[in-house]
């Protein structure tokens, strides 16, 4: 995959951004070259643009780590203005099905894009609400001030396209250009699938809605559809010990190592369920180490509350006696693959569906036991043998059989009681993984629950956690009249961090 990607990016790269006067490129000619984009070469870029995701951003506001550096806005609950630039590479997806071949290969084309575009519209409506779609990338054809669609028209629109990408993918032949699944279209079908869950999931505010009719498509696509059978089908990124492919925590990537800090949002929960991902996760603290405490014991692992004042964090860090995250992350340029959907999360999300009674057949326990297992699993089988990565507290078969027997674990109590040990769980599996699911899913579920402190909180409201970005400046300035219209419908006028949007309500 080293040089496939290599390769790929360096054409696409020069071709779509080719300009200026002919006498410059004339004379700038390379004849060995690429002179002309292909399906494939599109492909490649749209695919390594949606799987490039930030290592830090989503930890922080999910809680999971904090960051000494300088007090970041996202860590302290200010999430800013969301750009729409996630949008531009989708002007790439026409151009690629417009190049494929006829036949089986523009049906494999235009299934990816289909899901490309599912998977960057359900983005970006997830931060803001509602958003352009239906009018939007239509500047071409001469609408430059696209009106916006209703978030319940977006979602929609979404499982349509997603839909349409799965019908395609099952028409179409494996095609070259992917750095993901090697163009393998099965594969590709149970990705879309899975997303599609994930979308219905997401939606779970809205069971009611006989338009969106979330619990019937959720029951039909697990038992019609092909979804991941095991970790082998995760939607990842896997890395390697080559320039511009190293895993992002790695060491020659990254000057900001001294600056994490664990959180006790992941910390002290893992303490509290005597579970040993604390130890692949956390580097023990220097100070208690010296004192004498074993890198195995507990003990040895210090966080910090992530709604610290910032002075509070800092003399922390200034005192050594912390957990920083741990060596693999930094010392392995092919440190665990960085997935965006998995099939871990994906058993959560049928644990929950069962619980909801959307699916029948297997009860929910079965499901959730079998997202911790093979979460587990991916955490060790993705770890070297090493006493730096996992201080000796390996984890094995017989450990996790141990650990799913546990009173705190088993998935037991009241349907809430059992919701919350559900999205827990997912949230400690996803460390450093999944974008920014750990936040969506503790604004879904309000689970786990997220420390607020009036004196650290940059929200505008300093008693929550805020719920959406604030629209950004550009639409203000080309495109206010429709942007102020759906600022009204939604928020009343108020484009505010604490407005709820439509799937929230």
């Amino acid at each position: 995959m080293k040089k496939f990607i290599a390769k790929y990016m360096l054409a696409v790269g020069g071709l779509l951004t080719l300009n200026g006067c002919s006498d410059f490129q004339e004379i700038n000619t390379n004849p060995n070259a690429a002179t002309s984009v292909s399906p494939q070469m599109l492909a490649t870029n749209l695919i390594l643009n949606i799987t490039s995701v930030s290592y830090l951003d989503p930890a922080l506001l999910s809680k999971a780590i904090n960051h000494t550096e300088f007090p970041n806005s996202l860590q302290y609950n200010n999430l800013g203005k969301q750009e729409y630039s996630g949008l531009v590479v989708l002007t790439n997806v026409e151009k690629m099905i417009g190049l494929a071949p006829e036949g089986p290969l523009k049906n494999s084309f235009t299934g990816l894009g289909k899901f490309v575009r599912a998977w960057r519209f359900y983005d970006l409506t997830m931060r803001l609400g509602d958003i352009p779609y239906s009018d939007a990338l239509q500047g071409e054809t001469g609408t430059i001030r696209p009106a916006y669609s209703t978030q319940k028209e977006v979602f929609l629109g979404i499982l349509k396209e997603l839909e349409e990408a799965d019908q395609a993918f099952s028409q179409g032949a494996n095609f070259a250009g992917d750095p993901i699944y090697n163009g393998d279209v099965t594969k590709w079908r149970k990705v879309v699938n899975t997303f599609a869950l994930k979308v219905l999931l997401t939606l779970s505010a809205k069971e009611s809605d006989t338009d969106l009719n979330i619990k019937s498509r959720f029951n039909t696509i697990v038992t019609t559809k092909p979804i991941f059978e095991s970790s082998a089908d995760n939607f990842q990124r896997v890395y390697s010990d080559v320039a511009g492919q190293r895993y992002p925590w790695f060491k020659l990537n990254n000057q900001g190592l001294i600056y994490p800090v664990m959180s006790t949002m992941i910390v002290d929960k893992l303490k509290d369920l005597d579970d040993y991902r604390l130890f692949y996760y956390a580097a023990p603290s220097p100070v208690k180490v010296a004192a004498g405490v074993s890198p195995s014991s507990y003990d040895a692992y210090r966080a910090v509350n992530p709604s610290a004042v910032y002075s509070d964090l800092t003399a922390v860090a200034s005192s050594k006696d912390y957990s920083n995250l741990n060596a693999r992350y930094s010392e392995l340029a092919n440190s665990e693959p960085i997935y965006l959907i998995s099939y871990s999360v994906l058993q959560f999300m049928l644990a929950e569906a069962s619980l909801r009674g959307w699916i029948n057949g297997t009860p929910a326990s079965t499901y959730y036991e079998n997202a911790i297992r093979t979460g587990m699993q991916f955490v060790a089988n993705n770890t070297p043998d090493n006493a730096d990565f996992h201080h000796n507290r390996k984890i094995t078969a017989e450990y996790i059989t141990a650990y799913l027997a546990s009173p705190k674990v088993k998935l037991s109590g009241t349907p809430e009681q059992q919701l919350e040990k559900i999205i827990t769980q997912r949230y400690l599996g996803t460390f450093l993984q999944a974008g920014f699911d750990g936040y969506f899913e503790n604004r879904r579920t309000g689970y786990p629950i997220f420390p607020i402190n009036p004196l650290s909180n940059n929200n505008t409201d300093k008693d929550k956690i805020p719920v959406r970005w604030m629209y950004p400046d550009s639409e203000i300035n080309y495109n206010n009249d429709n942007l102020t219209k759906a600022i009204q419908s939604q928020y009343g006028g108020n484009d505010d961090y604490n407005q709820k949007m439509w799937l929230l309500k």
